[in-house]
C-alpha cells in the first residue's frame, strides 16, 4: 500500500438535528463531553457542503476515550428539507452509531429517565455481547453493546 494514501482515523459521524441542546444533554446522559460548539459559515462552508450560502450551528461531542466524535448540526440556513429521524431499522441510510458500554441494564435505566425508548428488547448474542437499540431526542437511534468475560 501507498503510504501516502493510507486511512489515518474515522474523524467524526455527523448527525443534523433541530434541538442541539436536548441532543447535547442525551450523549451527555451516554457518556460523551461536549468538545465545543461553533457557527459555521462563509463562502467555503458552502463549497464544501454544496449548500452555497449557509449557516449551521455544530457541537462537537467526544466519546470518554478521545478517538471518536460526532458532529451535531443545527441547521439555520437553508432550512431543512427532509427527514427521516423516525425511520425504521431496515430503512436506508444512516441507521445508528454503536457505543460499548458496562452496564446495558443501568446505561438503558438512565437513558428511559430522560425519556429515551428501548426499541425492541435487550438481547445477548452468543457468549459475547448484551445488545440493544435506543432511541432518544428527536427520534436519534443509537446502539449499545456490553462486552460479556472481556476486558473493555
Amino acid at each position: 500500500m501507498n503510504t501516502k494514501n493510507k486511512l489515518l482515523r474515522m474523524d467524526n459521524v455527523g448527525i443534523v438535528v433541530e434541538s442541539l441542546d436536548a441532543v447535547i444533554s442525551f450523549f451527555e446522559v451516554v457518556g460523551l463531553t461536549l468538545e465545543g460548539k461553533a457557527t459555521i459559515e462563509g463562502e467555503w462552508a458552502g463549497k464544501v457542503t454544496g449548500l452555497n450560502n449557509q449557516q449551521v450551528e455544530i457541537a462537537m461531542m467526544v466519546t470518554p476515550d478521545g478517538h471518536s466524535r460526532i458532529e451535531l448540526s443545527r441547521f439555520i440556513h437553508p432550512k431543512i428539507i427532509s427527514d427521516h429521524r423516525f425511520a425504521p431499522v431496515n430503512a436506508l441510510g444512516y441507521l445508528r452509531v454503536m457505543f460499548t458500554i458496562e452496564n446495558i441494564d443501568e446505561m438503558v435505566t438512565r437513558l428511559q429517565k430522560i425519556g429515551s425508548k428501548l426499541v425492541g428488547e435487550i438481547v445477548q448474542y452468543e457468549d459475547m455481547y448484551r445488545l440493544c437499540y435506543i432511541r432518544g431526542p428527536e427520534g436519534i437511534l443509537i446502539g449499545l453493546a456490553e462486552q460479556l468475560n472481556q476486558e473493555y
